[in-house]
């Protein structure tokens, strides 16, 4: 998500917490061979970009990059489509001739004046966001491009499915029936109502039809369980509580090849301790039993006139799902964004999850609802225990060396945790050991072409490894929107 309505709110006493043990496996087991050491060769240092000779990343010694689809300059696709900015959450799968399609989203932002790019019948053809597809060679050379979503709004983060498709996030509940978001720009103009996920092949193009049981609210990220046949969703609620969510679908998309939408929408809940504040800072090694609530209308839907700003305030809207299910007792978490799925555990992180509690009898919360620097949960689906496997550091300066609000997040084929910073100042990509040992792995750089001004607060966003394990794919997340290649040695920096 972008920082523009954040501001850092910091408070307590620094801490890191490590776990080790106990169910869960991959990051939270002990240190092992496998686990990067302390070395020289962690620094990161200046690496010239493979396209044209620039610095825009610095990056571990023996590692290389390319950048494609950059957007300070115009960019057209294969189908005609002028590339949209707001590069965010991204998925890969195998290609043809060992080349990796990439299914990207745009987060564009409510506008009047931002219709749906590209051809094919949109969504909603006064929405400016959904997806391209891209297919590139394990270095960063694009082969064919196109758009295969549009007419969607605020896409934000998202999930590689294991049947061959990518299932994208509407961060917003807009539609003609709620009033003007953050951004003050009107919804009357808007055909559809938005805030639900939609699901794109690999290989071709979205029906376009959203996923509505899976609710109506400021989605951010999904992971699939294919044992259990469950969809994990995260709720980044920027300005009141998020929540973790599951859909269970009617039938089981592993054996259908698709997500229906006729499951049933359910909210995690700590047992014994009713709304809890998980977003307040964490005992090390805090374990929770969990247990989950049913969302009895996870499609809200407001009476307007059409044509005339809608009665219902978006913040109503926003709130509409989670409070029914903190009215069953739903724990309180702040800003949960990117996570993933690997070997029956769901990794999910809280951005400014870790300070001190709120009080949520105050609902203007303008700074966001979360006053640390970023918390990183394991939740595992066979036990239904949830742990917190790691707090940034509550000082903001001490964050910002280390980790600082993380976003999206994904898993190396040695279950290395990689996680983006979404952070004002620099940004990082993190290495997460499953020792709980943390690193860099590369640091932006960028220095805009056309200004020449520096632009190191752009986040990073969409990690995602080729299937094979060869290439990091990123993004920048910024109205110049970027996407890099990076490979290298990942096994020297035990990644």
């Amino acid at each position: 998500m972008t920082v523009e309505r954040r501001t850092v709110l910091k408070g307590g006493a620094a801490a890191v917490a490590a776990l080790a043990g106990g169910p869960f496996q991959g990051l939270l087991g002990p240190p092992t061979a496998g686990a990067a050491p302390n070395a020289p060769f962690r620094a990161l240092r200046p690496i010239a970009d493979e396209r044209d000779g620039m610095v825009r990343l610095h990056l571990p010694a023996g590692f290389s990059y390319r950048s494609f689809h950059d957007t300070e300059f115009t960019v057209t696709l294969d189908d005609g489509t002028t590339l949209p900015g707001r590069h965010d959450g991204m998925g890969t799968f195998r290609g043809p001739d060992g080349n990796v399609v990439l299914v990207r989203n745009h987060e564009i932002t409510n506008s009047p004046n931002t219709p749906a790019f590209g051809p094919g019948t949109p969504y909603d053809a006064q929405a400016g966001a959904g997806t391209t597809t891209i297919e590139v060679t394990p270095f960063g050379e694009v082969v064919h491009a196109y758009t295969s979503l549009n007419g969607t709004m605020f896409n934000c983060s998202g999930g590689v499915m294991p049947w061959g498709s990518w299932i994208t996030c509407e961060e917003t509940v807009n539609g003609p029936d709620v009033g003007s978001d953050f951004t003050g720009a009107s919804n009357v103009a808007l055909q559809k109502p938005h805030g639900y996920v939609f699901e794109v092949p690999a290989d071709g193009q979205s029906d376009r039809q959203p996923i509505t049981q899976a609710g109506r609210f400021a989605h951010e990220a999904v992971s699939f369980d294919p044992v259990d046949g469950i969809l994990y969703l995260t709720e980044d609620n920027f300005e009141f509580p998020s929540g973790f969510y599951r859909y269970i679908p009617a039938t089981n998309p592993m054996q259908t090849g698709r997500l229906d939408n006729d499951g049933r929408l359910q909210m995690l809940a700590v047992k014994g301790q009713p709304n809890l504040h998980l977003e307040a800072r964490q005992p090390q090694r805090a374990t929770y039993a969990v247990e989950w609530v049913d969302i009895e209308n996870p499609n809200p839907t407001f009476p307007f006139t059409p044509g005339q700003p809608a009665p219902t305030t978006n913040d109503a809207a926003l709130v509409a799902v989670g409070e029914q299910g903190r009215a069953k007792g739903a724990a309180l978490f702040s800003r949960l964004e990117g996570q993933v799925y690997d070997d029956n555990v769901v990794y999910f992180t809280s951005t400014q999850g870790g300070g001190p509690a709120e009080d949520d009898s105050d609902d203007d919360n303008a700074n966001g609802f979360g006053r640390g620097n970023g918390q990183v949960w394991a939740y595992n689906c066979r036990s239904q225990m949830l742990q917190i496997i790691f707090q940034a550091p509550v000082d903001p300066a001490e964050a910002n060396l280390r980790f600082d609000f993380p976003d999206n997040i994904t898993t190396s084929a040695r279950g290395t945790l990689v996680v983006c910073e979404d952070s004002s100042v620099d940004n990082y990509i993190r290495g997460l050991s499953r020792g709980g040992q943390l690193w860099d792995i590369a640091l932006n750089r960028l220095v805009s072409q056309l200004t020449g001004s520096p632009r190191f607060g752009d986040e990073f966003a969409g990690s995602t490894f080729s299937p094979d394990g060869h290439t990091l794919f990123v993004n920048i997340q910024a109205s110049r929107g970027m996407t890099f290649a990076i490979w290298g040695p990942w096994e020297r920096i035990g990644v």
